[in-house]
């Protein structure tokens, strides 16, 4: 019985990068035959020139005394971003290439030698079971490495697409061959630039008559299935509607079972991976973009690997995937995050006082609740316990217990580590820390905060320090040379065409003014120039180190910077509907829709989320206000002017830094002097919150409360909110067409984000679950230092 068939696939988005080195070519050959080697700086070349095998080496990453690794292994040639796509000795990496070469040895293998003369030995060998010495290697036009009959071409005794590693090219199989026992499967990489094998694998798997696709952690946790297949195509993978990308092959017969991929235009360049990242994904070069792009991606969701971020950490997947470790932990090997290898997650702080931590004095153990989560894998049920103390008191006893949740369902515990816990969830994880870990938390928020260190990242790093240089050569960077991140180095005099020599203004802060220009490609753009030396270079390094290095929807695009002795320009993408105080509070004869307004308080919330959680450092804008957040053509907003912008490194939590803001958005932290969070953001975004309710300013608007004139607008809608009394608090302009429930919403995030203690405020993320209807919002209580502002007593209020 023989069953052969299709399965369509739809196309998906997601970028890839890969750092690696290889050697100048000395010289390309297309076989290896006896008495032929292959050395430093050689490669085979497919007949075709699209695929190339040689010696590559990965980079140290950032750890000093990373020693180097050499690899043999087979790449795209014709694509200008290095990418490996079979390694042959993953497992033994090659520290000194100088005496290693690639040859066939005499019994006919196709072997890697090193023939140091005090230390020589076989580094990689294909062992193959040929009959001859007769043989020669071969690099085919589809990137499989052969090891045939030199007589006979289709006599093949070993090739590279029987032993993948990560990644899978169209013509290769991943299933088993029935007569010789072989099993192809693919294996993730240990991280970005380290080829040995990692923790997840994707094979074909068969059970009771059925075959599916597994992906696996560690060979042994199945996290994700294709479902079987039913003779059409796998029960967990939908036919697709719409644009077609690639076709999936199933086959099976009596001698072999297996799938491959097919993309219908054979000259696009693709490859399937077993990620890193635990993700399969199925990828093709977009010249366009100069880069590999997903069209397949299985499961969708990062958060759903199994162990994706490591023990003791919390997977978010709003608005981008990331990774943070749980409270009382911190990264236990910050190197191997920068390489996405978070296999040893997070480490505990401090030792429980169970575990003979004697400098607890004797106090127990306490818990931290996590609300909102999704429960860890493996829990244990415990039956005895009957209330959440009594549940709590099981998970004491034992020194092995990391934690416990009890609800309706009872009581669970977990023992050791923690894998799995993500963010979004309707469940409250307790999680067991020692005392000393609460107590600090207290005093923390009692404002006792001790300094802390902030690092951007090296990318970023390394684009101030060439500003610098630019700043103090003063040199005249042409408009094709491009600075770090694909930011264009603009000359002054282009801009200053491009302005007609900045006559149309379109608005001015306290930095600088804006122009709108246009560049010659007819693309219009907002020229951003810096007024005064000291404090326009500060703010210019700290706007393009922030806003250079992200991309995102709901922020601005930084499309390039001039800096020409003392002139400093920042030149970004037009907004036509300028920004959101000129369509909130100037008299225009047009009043922003409710639908509108919605729309831009969720976006503005994820571009923040993205700020303070989906890039590598936590980003604090430090000055969010309606005159910040821009509109495009469509009225999507876009978090603009990261001139006050601070990176947080993400193993601190706080930094202590200058007052900087705007006065009706800063956070009591600010006033009060202690270190500040990205909680301050949070603040700021719950005043712009109310500006948008009441389509002006929270600083002015007046209420009559009891006969009592100039209610302060924040404190009313506290008060509102607790009376049920929403439709007074919004705009009069929009004649009442506005949803309620929406507006509700929002009050009640906005009255949570503008909460006096840090720590009662809801982080970015969860504010945009909140908006997005994914959680309901409680209603929050009154606060009381903006009922101190008011100059109204408790009473009055609650």
């Amino acid at each position: 019985m023989s069953m052969n068939s299709s399965v369509p696939f739809v196309a998906l988005g997601l970028l890839l990068s890969l750092h690696l080195h290889i050697l100048p070519c000395h010289a390309a050959m297309d076989t290896i035959s006896a008495g032929r080697e292959l050395a430093s700086g050689d490669k085979l070349l497919s007949s075709n020139g699209r695929f190339a095998l040689g010696f590559f080496q990965t980079k140290g990453g950032n750890s000093s005394n990373s020693a180097p690794k050499w690899y043999l292994g087979i790449w795209f040639h014709t694509v200008p971003k290095f990418t490996p796509v079979w390694v042959a000795n993953r497992e033994n990496p090659i520290a000194n290439l100088t005496s290693c070469k690639l040859l066939l040895s005499h019994d006919g293998n196709l072997v890697i030698l090193d023939d140091h003369p005090t230390n020589g030995s076989t580094v990689w060998s294909s062992k193959s079971n040929s009959t001859t010495n007769s043989t020669i290697a071969a690099l085919l036009e589809n990137g499989n490495l052969v090891l045939r009959s030199a007589s006979n071409a289709s006599l093949v005794f070993w090739q590279s697409f029987d032993h993948p590693t990560d990644a899978l090219l169209q013509g290769a199989k991943i299933g088993w061959n029935n007569a010789t026992g072989l099993i192809r499967r693919l294996v993730s990489t240990k991280n970005t630039i380290d080829q040995a094998p990692g923790v997840y694998s994707f094979e074909l798997f068969g059970h009771n008559g059925y075959t599916s696709m597994v992906s696996t952690f560690n060979s042994s946790k199945p996290y994700w299935s294709s479902g079987d297949w039913d003779g059409r195509h796998f029960s967990n993978i939908p036919e697709t509607v719409g644009q077609t990308w690639l076709s999936l092959n199933f086959t099976s017969n009596e001698q072999e079972t297996y799938i491959e991929y097919v993309i219908a235009d054979p000259t696009v360049l693709s490859r399937g991976i077993m990620d890193v990242s635990g993700q399969l994904k199925v990828l093709v070069w977009f010249e366009g973009s100069r880069d590999w792009q997903a069209i397949f991606t299985a499961p969708k969701s990062q958060c759903d690997v199994y162990a994706s971020c490591g023990p003791f950490t919390v997977c978010n997947d709003v608005p981008f995937p990331s990774c943070t470790c749980m409270k009382g932990y911190s990264i236990q090997s910050p190197q191997d995050w920068e390489l996405d290898d978070r296999t040893d997650g997070c480490s505990r702080n401090t030792p429980l006082y169970c575990e003979g931590n004697t400098s607890a004095a004797g106090v127990a153990d306490k818990f931290y609740p996590m609300p909102s989560v999704q429960l860890p894998a493996d829990a244990q049920t415990v039956g005895t316990a009957t209330s959440a103390e009594e549940c709590s008191l099981v998970c004491l006893g034992s020194c092995s217990c990391t934690a416990y949740s009890y609800d309706q369902g009872g009581c669970s515990i977990w023992h050791d580590n923690l894998f799995n816990v993500r963010q979004q969830g309707n469940s409250v994880l307790h999680l067991r820390l020692a005392a000393k870990e609460l107590q600090s938390s207290k005093s923390n928020r009692r404002g006792v905060i001790i300094g802390a260190a902030v690092g951007a990242s090296a990318a970023t790093l390394g684009l101030i320090f060439l500003l610098i240089i630019w700043m103090r050569k003063g040199k005249n960077y042409g408009g094709d040379i491009q600075g770090g991140m694909g930011i264009i180095a603009f000359r002054y005099g282009d801009l200053q065409s491009a302005t007609k020599n900045f006559s149309e203004k379109l608005g001015a802060g306290s930095f600088g003014s804006v122009f709108k220009g246009t560049l010659n490609d007819s693309t219009t753009i907002a020229v951003k120039r810096l007024d005064g030396a000291r404090q326009g270079e500060k703010q210019f390094r700290a706007e393009v180190s922030s806003i250079g290095v992200i991309q995102h929807v709901n922020l601005v695009k930084l499309i390039g910077f001039c800096c020409q002795g003392d002139k400093r320009l920042l030149v970004y993408e037009h907004m036509p509907n300028g920004s959101l105080d000129a369509q909130l509070f100037q008299s225009n004869g047009t009043v922003l829709p409710w639908t509108i307004r919605y729309q831009i308080a969720l976006g503005v919330a994820r571009g923040l989320a993205y700020l303070h959680s989906g890039c590598r450092d936590c980003i604090i804008h430090c000055d969010i206000k309606p005159e910040n957040i821009l509109l495009d053509e469509s009225f999507t907003p876009k978090v603009a002017d990261f001139g006050m912008a601070k990176f947080l490194g993400r193993e601190f939590s706080h930094v202590v830094t200058t007052m900087r803001g705007t006065i009706g958005y800063l956070a009591p932290e600010w006033i009060s002097g202690t270190a500040i969070t990205s909680k301050v953001d949070v603040y700021s975004y719950g005043m712009v919150l109310l500006d948008i309710v009441s389509g002006s300013r929270n600083s002015t608007k007046q209420f009559s409360v009891d006969g009592v004139h100039e209610a302060y607008f924040p404190v009313q809608v506290a008060h509102n909110l607790l009376d049920g009394d929403i439709a007074s608090l919004v705009d009069a302009n929009l004649l009442g067409e506005a949803n309620l429930e929406e507006v509700e919403r929002i009050c009640k995030v906005a009255c949570w984000c503008i909460q006096d203690v840090e720590f009662d405020r809801p982080t970015m993320s969860e504010v945009v679950q909140f908006l997005e209807g994914l959680c309901e919002v409680e209603t929050p209580p009154v606060p009381r230092f903006l009922q101190a502002i008011a100059g109204k007593p408790t009473s009055e209020i609650m």
